[in-house]
């Protein structure tokens, strides 16, 4: 038997009998060959939900891209529903009269994620709501934590209001919890809380290797904590972006602690990571096309220099050939619609 090395020499020497283009010649052909399909069900859809009602807001980083009051993400739930997309993943723009040192609002039973998570599932019981469970858009720094005067952000502290942030979501309906702060043991805790108090459905999709990466700040635009983080950076809690084994390592302590999915974040920058993980685990895998992707995207399509459809199809492919399970992208509503129009 040869390996494969061998018999890639062996192919080369038997040429024309062997010709990889023959596959390629028909449309037939190379469905049938495809390797890897996008489809409906791989999309989560990133929203940002704001005070107010019929009220939305663009966001200068993110063209495309609106913050939505409750009212009116309603109707975009409903669309989203219409098209198949299994689920968004929700994330509030705190007024900065409520943010504080403590993050109070995160776990607030009347605050704006808890409202918007209610509404939607009353409205659409069927649609997947995921929460984000993570501090910064609640704290006046900016950071996804309690500080001490140093301004470290501290875990222990910390992951002690991420576990009632978590609890308040799940009480509100959320189907899926997905701790983002990159705070160690904040999985178990959470775990051991949603059990404690009945939440034995309550899903947790771990941000596990979410790394110190430049590309959130659109990210950071649309929920309002870039200006908090004054220029900041998250780099003594988030991964190094020149690390590919600590990866491995902080996504088997979430598996060990409950985690029923994990993340890469950010997206195709990390594609080598999304395939390691899912080599090594075998876990349902996620991975996140984050903001600064979308841009560059949208950046590009818009000055006619890229053909949307065809590039942001592509884009999404690569994480499935990666091994990504499923995709949170900002472009999910249009490959919705665009996937729908081939059927």
């Amino acid at each position: 038997m040869l390996n494969f090395k061998e018999r890639r020499v062996s192919v080369s020497r038997v040429f024309p009998a062997t010709r990889m283009r023959r596959i390629r010649r028909h449309d037939f052909s190379r469905r049938l060959a495809c390797e890897n399909q996008l489809s409906v069900d791989d999309l989560i859809y990133p929203m940002f939900v704001i005070e107010g009602e019929n009220k939305t807001e663009n966001i200068a980083s993110m063209p495309g891209i609106q913050r939505f009051s409750i009212d009116l993400l309603l109707k975009e739930a409903e669309q989203l529903v219409a098209l198949g997309v299994p689920m968004i993943a929700l994330f509030p723009v705190t007024p900065l009269d409520q943010k504080s040192l403590l993050a109070e609002q995160a776990y607030a039973d009347d605050a704006l994620a808890q409202r918007a998570v209610r509404a939607l599932k009353q409205a659409f019981p069927e649609l997947g709501i995921m929460t984000d469970v993570a501090l910064d858009p609640f704290t006046t720094h900016g950071q996804d934590g309690i500080i001490d005067e140093q301004g470290y952000v501290q875990n222990d502290i910390t992951t002690e209001i991420l576990v009632k942030q978590a609890l308040s979501h799940a009480a509100a309906g959320a189907d899926m919890v997905a701790p983002s702060d990159m705070m160690d043991g904040r999985i178990a805790a959470i775990r051991e809380a949603l059990e404690d108090a009945g939440y034995h459905n309550t899903m947790i999709m771990a941000y596990s290797a979410k790394y110190a990466s430049s590309y959130y700040g659109p990210f950071r635009d649309a929920v309002g904590s870039s200006d908090n983080l004054k220029g900041g950076n998250k780099k003594t809690y988030q991964m190094d972006p020149a690390n590919g084994q600590e990866a491995l390592h902080e996504v088997a302590l979430d598996i060990e602690e409950g985690a029923d999915m994990v993340m890469v974040k950010p997206g195709m920058p990390y594609l080598d990571v999304v395939r390691q993980v899912k080599d090594t685990f075998a876990v349902p895998t996620f991975a996140y096309q984050v903001s600064g992707e979308y841009a560059m995207h949208k950046a590009a399509i818009d000055n006619g220099w890229l053909a949307e459809r065809p590039v942001v199809l592509e884009s999404l492919l690569a994480f499935k050939r990666a091994g990504a399970d499923g995709i949170l992208t900002y472009f999910a509503k249009d490959v919705a619609q665009w996937l729908a129009e081939d059927q």
